[in-house]
């Protein structure tokens, strides 16, 4: 200390090292980030994770194919109905069976309330985590209509495991649909109040704009997808580039933006909001009839009637039940676009009814590899608004 206070130009150049969470509210989980500043100014950035590793991906080596659903919906809490989709689309490739056309219908409608649900938390956290606060309040008005649709149809609010290989759990309970529909055709004015709110507003676009930038070709090096890579001028969507569940027979634009900055994410999301309620009122308009399941006795359950009349239904439902389903021995990569990007499940069967090995492929690891880039040179103050424009869920991260 003598040392230092002999030498005053010492003190002047020496930088601090200092913790962001991972007890913080801003970083949206418990992400602890090690911070090299020069005054507000970060020189560098290190993400540390790991502070709420679950071990999901190996205990799906432990669980028949079926019990590994409500794994899946563990993840990403905010988007369980994605990471439903990318299982279950795994295991069926592998098994050779396809979903009917009205179970692929139904997933696309739940994913695409889904992904205004997980929207709506991102813009109300992300407004209140730089100052505007009434946002949250509206968000959370619309997320819990959705909820509660979701209760209506599966039995709980958040980890609905209503995706079943092969189909759905059950036929969405009479009226459902039409509460959908009202909940549809209400949503775009709620939109533009957001959008009264924020688009416009000096202060949001002062803290936003220009803030957090990252290039195209950055972006693509470290991996980045969803909103984060769009919002950097990459034309990139696994609905329409490599489409699944019946994604092909819908009409929707892709949002894209091309500065690269947190206002550039925040004006894709909002567009992504328009573009999937018109997908659910497509769902709704087109939903074809036909039963919810494929026609695979010894992997999907008997229908319940049967079961009571027919001797052999009541013996698939038990050995299914009791024993799993074998899947043949091979491997797959299976990616649906998530909320917050591609989300991709790559699993190893050996030929029993449990999976060898199950890797995920997160589309929040790779986002947060981002944020360094984003945010050195930058203020502490702008570190805020970085984390919550790339939209990360820690519990995707510590798998």
């Amino acid at each position: 200390m003598a040392q230092l206070a002999a030498n005053p130009e010492a003190v002047q150049d020496r930088t601090m090292i200092l913790n962001m969470g991972p007890q913080h509210p801003s970083t949206h989980g418990v992400l602890r980030l090690i911070l090299e500043v020069d005054g507000e100014s970060v020189l560098r950035m290190m993400p540390d994770i790991g502070y709420l590793h679950t071990g999901i991906e190996k205990t799906y080596e432990a669980k028949f194919y079926q019990q590994g659903i409500p794994l899946a919906d563990r993840m990403d809490y905010l988007a369980p109905f994605h990471n439903e989709m990318g299982f279950v689309l795994a295991v069926e490739r592998l098994l050779g069976i396809e979903a009917p056309p009205r179970a692929q219908w139904m997933r696309v409608l739940l994913n695409e309330l889904q992904r205004i649900s997980s929207h709506l938390v991102w813009l109300g956290t992300h407004a209140l985590d730089i100052g505007a606060m009434s946002v949250f309040l509206y968000c959370f008005r619309e997320r819990e209509e959705i909820l509660r649709l979701f209760e209506a149809l599966a039995g709980q609010r958040m980890f609905t495991d209503y995706f079943r290989v092969g189909g759905l759990a059950l036929e969405p309970p009479q009226g459902w649909l039409a509460r959908v529909k009202k909940f549809a055709s209400t949503f775009p004015s709620r939109v533009d109040e957001y959008e009264d709110l924020l688009t416009g507003n000096p202060i949001f676009q002062e803290r936003t704009k220009g803030v957090a930038r990252i290039s195209a070709e950055d972006a693509l090096a470290l991996g980045l997808s969803g909103p984060s890579l769009r919002a950097s001028g990459i034309d990139w969507d696994l609905r329409r580039d490599a489409p699944y569940s019946s994604y092909q027979k819908f009409r929707f634009r892709v949002p894209v933006s091309t500065s690269g900055d947190v206002w550039a994410r925040y004006i894709v999301r909002v567009q992504e909001f328009r573009e999937s309620n018109a997908m659910v009122q497509q769902a709704l308009d087109g939903m074809p009839e036909g039963p919810i399941t494929a026609d695979a006795p010894k992997i999907v359950l008997p229908d319940r009637d049967k079961m009571k009349t027919q001797m052999e239904a009541l013996i698939y439902h038990f050995k299914i039940v009791t024993e799993g389903f074998a899947v043949p021995a091979g491997e797959v990569y299976q990616a649906v676009e998530s909320p917050r990007g591609e989300l991709g499940f790559y699993i190893v069967s050996d030929g029993t009814a449990k999976p060898y090995r199950v890797h995920v492929r997160a589309p929040s690891l790779a986002n947060l590899q981002g944020l360094p880039k984003m945010c050195e040179g930058r203020l502490i103050a702008d570190v805020v608004a970085a984390i919550g424009s790339i939209d990360i869920v820690l519990g995707e991260i510590d798998r």
